[in-house]
């Protein structure tokens, strides 16, 4: 009987799984597969049929100026998006938990962002940024004197201002957990800390910090596979340009292959980009491990 009810057991848990694997394997690994089988293959032209190529997708992938020039801006993304971002996170999670007047409507204010569409924040930041009359052109030259600016044609401050509209809409979304984490944190450590003498950057530092390094790491993970996932501002707002000093991996992928229609390399770029994000969450896990787990 024992056995019967184990069996039961697993086969229900298996088929309450059946719905997410499904979905899982449909639209992440099956597509992950055929890109890198499609990786190895020409693009099929009409009548033309794909021709095996070995590796000189990947060798034209390493020979690709371009490739090397988005790489680049989007290592700079991650490297200006993600630390302030959880940065940023953190002050308001801090913030909105303190006893603080009209708290609910901060808290509301700050996640706003994170509801908006992800287009409608780009034709928002769109105006902000149009020269002559956009927000910051008026508001810089009226208190300031100063000449009116092109920041998303200039290749200087084109990423730069993405980076600025990335944080605005994503700290507010990693605000939330870092809420619940704190909310989560006894507050009899926070009392004994007082008692001892100890002040807000010391309880920050010794007791807050520590415990939230489970969030910080789910937060860090999310962050880093946000950052080379982005597409629509850079649609709306640069469409790569100038002389793609504002494109990213993923929006280079989505250019050759839907506007060049060169399937076979984008399939290409896509396990480069796949192997990428691979690596980079395999290492958080094995350099954030002790610290998180407190071995």
């Amino acid at each position: 009987m024992f056995a019967l009810k184990l069996r039961r057991d697993w086969i229900h848990g298996w088929l309450l799984l059946l719905p997410a694997m499904v979905f899982l394997f449909a639209f992440t690994h099956i597509p992950a597969i055929t890109s890198l089988i499609n990786s190895f293959y020409s693009t099929p032209r009409g009548r033309r049929p794909a021709k095996f190529l070995e590796l000189s997708n990947y060798e034209r992938m390493f020979d690709d100026p371009v490739f090397w020039k988005v790489l680049v801006n989007n290592l700079w993304f991650a490297l200006g998006t993600i630390p302030l971002s959880i940065a940023l996170a953190i002050a308001m999670a801090l913030w909105v938990n303190s006893k603080l007047a009209g708290r609910g409507f901060v808290r509301m204010a700050y996640f706003t962002p994170t509801v908006l569409p992800l287009i409608a924040v780009a034709n928002i930041w769109l105006f902000f940024y149009t020269p002559g009359f956009g927000l910051f052109d008026q508001v810089f030259s009226g208190l300031f004197g100063w000449s009116s600016s092109n920041w998303l044609g200039n290749p200087d401050t084109a990423l730069n201002a993405i980076i600025v509209v990335t944080i605005w809409k994503e700290a507010g979304f990693f605000m939330i957990f870092y809420l619940a984490a704190l909310q989560s944190i006894p507050l009899s450590l926070i009392e004994a800390a007082q008692i001892e003498g100890a002040g807000r950057w010391t309880i920050f530092r010794r007791i807050t910090f520590p415990l939230l390094m489970p969030t910080t790491l789910f937060v860090l993970i999310n962050a880093v596979i946000n950052s080379f996932r982005l597409v629509d501002h850079i649609f709306i707002l640069t469409d790569g340009g100038p002389d793609n000093a504002s494109s990213l991996l993923l929006f280079y992928i989505y250019e050759v292959a839907f506007r060049f229609w060169d399937t076979g390399y984008a399939a290409t770029l896509t396990v480069a980009l796949l192997v990428l994000l691979s690596a980079l969450a395999i290492g958080q896990f094995f350099l954030f491990d002790r610290k998180v787990h407190y071995k």
